[in-house]
């Protein structure tokens, strides 16, 4: 959903600027589909980027901790007991349990990596799918707006991009809405209201420049 936001916002704003600037319709076409190609690969490479990191720093602390439980196992199991303890674990039921989870070193990491570091070892991210996904949604979501100047141009081209932009801004709110269990005529109106303003501001900057592009 926030990848559609995203290029949805994004397109309909390019193309509206520069139909706005009264640029003929094989222009604002051009510019919907750089702006769709550019925006889907930046929308993916900067995916990629924040995924892989956050895969390589976690790797990061799950290899310390692995040294760790190697190196000082009495450390790491006193560290499972006041962890165990700091949540209401009677402190014999603490000791039993952290002897437990001491005795497998892959279940040791596994439990420290989870209760000391709030991560799941086996869910670290996939930054290729994370990136394909990135690109798919943006490009969907700029796709809309782009959709009316294949097959119209001028006053109509415009007028149909807006309602289509508006319907899917509205859509993508409800959707949103049904994950928060929040209410979807406000998700729904805020959203078009983040999709509308910098539209509005972006036909309004083309107009006044007023360039025509041919």
């Amino acid at each position: 959903m926030f990848g559609v936001a995203d290029g949805l916002v994004t397109n309909v704003s390019l193309i509206l600027g520069f139909a706005g600037a009264n640029a003929g319709p094989s222009a604002v076409r051009l510019a919907g589909v750089a702006g769709l190609i550019a925006g889907a690969f930046s929308m993916a490479s900067g995916e990629w980027t924040s995924m892989s990191a956050q895969r390589e720093l976690l790797e990061r602390e799950l290899a310390m901790e692995k040294h760790e439980i190697t190196h000082r196992p009495e450390g790491e199991r006193r560290e499972l007991v006041g962890i165990y303890e700091n949540r209401g674990v009677d402190p014999t039921v603490a000791r039993t349990l952290a002897d437990e989870m001491m005795r497998t070193p892959e279940l040791a990491l596994e439990t420290h990596a989870r209760e000391e570091l709030g991560i799941n070892p086996a869910a670290l991210g996939r930054p290729l799918q994370a990136a394909v996904w990135s690109f798919v949604t943006f490009g969907l979501g700029a796709l809309i707006p782009l959709i009316p100047w294949f097959v119209g141009r001028g006053t109509g081209a415009v007028v149909a991009s807006v309602a289509l932009s508006a319907a899917a801004a509205l859509a993508v709110g409800a959707a949103l809405a049904a994950f928060t269990r929040r209410s979807w005529w406000r998700a729904s109106a805020r959203q078009l209201a983040m999709t509308a303003l910098p539209a509005a501001v972006t036909y309004g900057v083309g107009a006044a420049v007023g360039i025509s592009v041919h």
